[in-house]
């Protein structure tokens, strides 16, 4: 192994955190249970929904949250999801021995748009005017502020957004206020309910989702065919501590970089994806030979691919096994890297590396479905518009 050379002499080898707790709601259903089984069975959580179009009698491919959560926690989705994956993954945690007494607990919440369909429905039904309670469910303070008062953590909270990156760069967040002594544990929790019509027309136009199409047909990330990605939603909540023995996998380190480029299209050199992913292995201490699975961004589009493509050969030359999720999963924008990450964790936990099926001629290196765990660090890679490039390394504990 390589070790992080910091400013000054010093060689020093990244501290890490465990994920010791999982909650997850997403268009298989709310608890991390239902996440699994869908990755294991191979079936989409993508379903035909009508009201999609300009004239609102389309139908597309949508990987919705099913309606569910707890009314006192939010009018909308939103609320109810964060608080559901929140609390899930705290149960978990504790079933597993952590406690919170005596801790300083902080909540990191990474989201892009937050509550969208509570927001379209407050001007447009309710012209600007509700219950004042109400309204403040929708702020974006009001969810995260509700979980640290119920379980009294009083470490810092806030929210973070880095578009389609907004999952890892939430853990690397809660790990950057871990390393600096800010807290002891951190509620790693990353919230996208976007998938609604007018925010799928815009994917569409700018060429990124298809909405016609069954995800296998559309979404072929690392195979022949690929068109682009299915819009999803998830909520997706990370226990972050080392205060138990029986967590999930332990998160070595990452890095974040930024094209600088284009609103929109990722630079097409790639410069700083890959190094991106350069400094992630070196913060995580680790060589690029030592990295067993590279879980894939995997939107599906043609810049992604060519993107990924290129870095497996640059960095990786073309030695991990590949898992993509998002024919499965959908793309959960903002929250897409979190529910991968939870996936993993899963994986390592349970021996069963998860990945969508091969329906087309594919990249060697790429997964077949569920195939059984190799021992090493997985590094996963999230991309988002804006030029937002973010990488984590995990492994088993």
């Amino acid at each position: 192994m390589t070790l992080n050379v910091l400013a000054g002499d010093m060689a020093h080898l990244p501290d890490s955190m465990s994920i010791a707790g999982i909650g997850v709601v997403s268009g298989y259903g709310w608890g991390r249970e239902f996440l699994w089984q869908g990755l294991m069975g191979g079936k989409p959580a993508a379903r035909l929904y009508p009201g999609y179009g300009r004239g609102r009698d389309q139908h597309a491919w949508v990987g919705r949250i099913p309606d569910g959560g707890d009314p006192a926690f939010g009018t909308g989705l939103f609320g109810r999801a964060v608080h559901a994956a929140a609390t899930e993954a705290i149960a978990d945690g504790q079933a597993r021995g952590w406690r919170s007494e005596g801790r300083t607990v902080g909540l990191v919440h990474a989201f892009t748009l937050g509550d969208v369909a509570d927001w379209r429905d407050f001007y447009r039904r309710d012209d600007g005017h509700r219950r004042s309670r109400d309204y403040l469910r929708m702020l974006p303070s009001t969810p995260i502020s509700v979980v640290m008062q119920e379980f009294g953590f009083h470490g810092p909270a806030m929210n973070v957004s880095a578009a389609c990156s907004s999952g890892n760069v939430g853990l690397l967040t809660a790990k950057m206020w871990r390393d600096a002594g800010l807290v002891d544990d951190v509620l790693c929790v990353t919230t996208d309910l976007s998938a609604t019509p007018d925010m799928l027309e815009h994917f569409v136009a700018v060429g990124a989702a298809i909405a016609d199409s069954d995800p296998f047909t559309a979404c072929r990330p690392f195979q022949e065919g690929t068109l682009g990605f299915t819009m999803a939603e998830a909520s997706v909540a990370l226990l972050l501590t080392d205060a138990v023995e029986l967590a999930y996998a332990r998160v070595l380190g990452g890095a974040m970089t930024n094209d600088a480029f284009h609103v929109v299209s990722v630079d097409p050199t790639h410069a700083q994806i890959i190094a991106c992913v350069e400094r992630a292995l070196a913060n995580a201490g680790i060589d690029a030979a030592d990295v067993a699975y590279y879980n894939a961004h995997g939107t599906g589009t043609r810049q992604c691919d060519g993107a990924e493509r290129d870095v497996m050969a640059t960095v990786f030359d073309d030695r991990p096994a590949i898992a993509a999720l998002k024919p499965l999963t959908g793309h959960c924008q903002g929250a897409c890297a979190a529910i991968e990450v939870a996936a993993i964790a899963l994986s390592y936990e349970r021996g069963i590396a998860a990945s969508a099926p091969i329906v087309a001629p594919a990249h060697p290196r790429l997964l077949d479905g569920p195939t059984p765990m190799l021992d090493g660090p997985t590094l996963k890679l999230s991309m988002g518009m804006g030029g937002n490039n973010a990488a984590v390394v995990l492994a088993r504990v």
